[in-house]
């Protein structure tokens, strides 16, 4: 197999890079030291998280300037994301960094007063008028999954100084997708977690295809037509995993997270709705834009490095290339040997393992109680703080499990308040959401909003925003919720708990701000297909990312 050389400076998720290299018929070689660029013949630079952390690694390690000789050399260069960044003289992120230098520019903050913040999800990068045929298998009507705070304003200078770029829009802002010349190509989105489009660009950039024809776009399905330059509506499939009774693992799904199943005779056994690996596959191939892992079995014996969800996420990374994200567990543990392990070495492990995302719950809850107690100060030890500085808040996704708590008025209470379209059963025309931890076991004195604040501050990226009163019950979603969770806080939102059918989609996408909504037992059940909602909601009119097959990647 043809070789390529990977500089990785702890870029978190590197498992699904070197799959889709080698999906695409290329071997890894790791470069060990600066020595090693000299030797190299093609390199990619994959990098996450933060722009100062990123270059001050480089420096520290030797590597700032023969990476600058070889990009130099004309040799061929990939950056993926913050190593697209890097390229950039500077970044706002750390403006008294400085970058390597080869594109002139600095990366800006998206305006977080008109969207959420981190910009999370499928866009476009759409090649600037000019260029003739793909630029290195970007085609204008395939989306690519970005998760990005900070980006390249598209500059005049840089067509100018003969770049081609590729743009993408976020709101109102149009930036850098992916940008080349000569010898360099860097892509701000992650080609390893585009599904098939972003195959097709590793595999041209790797065979040194810059320029090739387009397909006819008369071949395409009508939904593929519209060169839409914005953010897509996510579709993310979520898998419950658990031990059966026979000590198997499987998917599972609750009602109101009851997991057994009920008869005459009482409490059954778990729910077992299939293998979480062969389900992930299925939904990748029918269009799930992201897989969530929600670890709902508590492997307390187990060793770290042992865990049963490690090997979980190295099989499905294999034939996965979309987001992963994994949730339970992802705290300060002590193996049976009493070696302690903290929450940061966790995520590392899974991250190591095939994930791009950790969830955390119980212990945020944990975290925000200790952040109010000491009058709103961050200690910079908690999981939430210590992963996203580590890796960038984008990796770190916060899953809240409220539950109503009704009452007559808003001064019957200190927690923030709604009125609701749907009283409770004393006619209460208010409630607040009280927030639960242990799997909605254990109410706290806090409510969703207090909650959702706090974690931001600490630097998560996304909210999972699931809702107990409305779990299994094919009802849809908590619409009220969403909107207050929306109206407190600027990072992303995804909606949970309660899909049913494909309408219950739309109606969280048109009636409120949600980022993302995900589904889980009518897909397990096969009630619906992710293939079947994403088609209804663009016959709605809504952009949805269309499945791309296989063909020649």
């Amino acid at each position: 197999m043809p070789k390529v050389h990977l500089l990785d400076t702890v870029s978190g998720n590197i498992r699904s890079l070197v799959n889709a290299i080698e999906r695409v018929g290329f071997e890894i070689e790791w470069i060990q030291s600066p020595e090693d660029l000299a030797a190299a013949e093609r390199v990619i630079f994959p990098g996450v998280g933060h722009f100062g952390h990123c270059m001050e690694t480089l420096s520290k390690a030797g590597y700032t300037e023969p990476l600058k000789s070889f990009i130099n050399s004309g040799k061929p260069f990939m950056g993926i994301c913050v190593g697209l960044q890097a390229l950039f003289t500077t970044s706002e992120e750390s403006p008294s960094t400085p970058g390597l230098g080869i594109i002139p520019g600095t990366l800006r903050l998206f305006d977080p007063a008109t969207k959420s913040v981190p910009h999370i999800g499928w866009n476009s990068a759409i090649t600037i008028e000019g260029t003739e045929g793909s630029f290195y298998g970007l085609r204008p009507h395939s989306k690519y999954y970005y998760v990005h705070s900070y980006a390249a304003p598209v500059d005049d200078s840089l067509l100018a100084d003969g770049w081609d770029v590729a743009t993408g829009v976020y709101g109102e802002e149009e930036f850098v997708g992916a940008i080349g010349k000569g010898n360099v190509f860097a892509t701000q989105f992650h080609p390893e977690k585009s599904g098939v489009a972003g195959l097709r660009v590793l595999k041209a950039f790797l065979n040194d295809v810059r320029i090739s024809p387009l397909p006819d776009i008369r071949t395409a399905e009508p939904a593929q037509k519209s060169e839409s330059r914005e953010l897509t509506r996510r579709i993310i499939a979520c898998l419950d995993v658990r031990t059966n009774d026979q000590g198997d693992l499987v998917v599972t799904k609750g009602d109101q997270y009851d997991v057994r199943e009920k008869s005459a005779e009482g409490t059954g056994q778990v729910r077992n709705l299939g293998k979480p690996v062969e389900l992930a596959k299925r939904y990748f191939e029918d269009g799930a834009d992201e897989i969530t892992f929600l670890n709902i079995t508590s492997f307390r014996n187990c060793p770290l490095a042992d865990l049963p969800m490690l090997e979980i996420l190295r099989q499905t990374s294999e034939t996965v290339f979309v987001p992963l994200t994994i949730g339970g567990g992802i705290k300060d543990l002590i193996d049976p040997d009493g070696a302690v392990h903290s929450a940061l070495e966790v995520a590392t492990l899974y991250f190591k393992s095939g994930a791009d995302k950790v969830s955390i719950g119980t212990d945020a809850v944990i975290a925000a109680e200790e952040y109010y107690a000491s009058g709103e100060s961050l200690s910079g030890k908690t999981a939430i703080e210590t992963i996203s500085k580590a890796y960038g808040n984008q990796a770190v996704v916060v899953s809240v499990d409220p539950k109503r708590v009704y009452v007559a008025s808003p001064s019957a209470t200190q927690h923030t308040t709604i009125k609701t379209a749907f009283p409770g059963p004393h006619g209460e025309e208010y409630c607040w959401y009280q927030c639960t931890i242990k799997g909605g076991r254990e109410g706290r004195d806090m409510d969703v909003h207090q909650l959702v604040k706090a974690v931001g501050a600490m630097g998560a990226g996304e909210i999972l925003l699931n809702c107990i009163d409305k779990d299994g019950s094919k009802s849809g979603f908590d619409l009220e919720l969403i909107d207050a969770v929306k109206g407190a806080v600027r990072i992303p939102v995804i909606a949970s708990s309660g899909a049913g059918v494909p309408e219950h989609f739309v109606e969280v996408f048109q009636k409120t701000g949600s980022d993302a909504a995900l589904g889980a037992g009518m897909f397990h059940r096969g009630e619906y297909t992710v293939r079947q909602v994403k088609e209804y909601l663009a016959r709605k009119g809504l952009l949805v990312r269309d499945v791309e097959e296989g063909g020649d990647v």
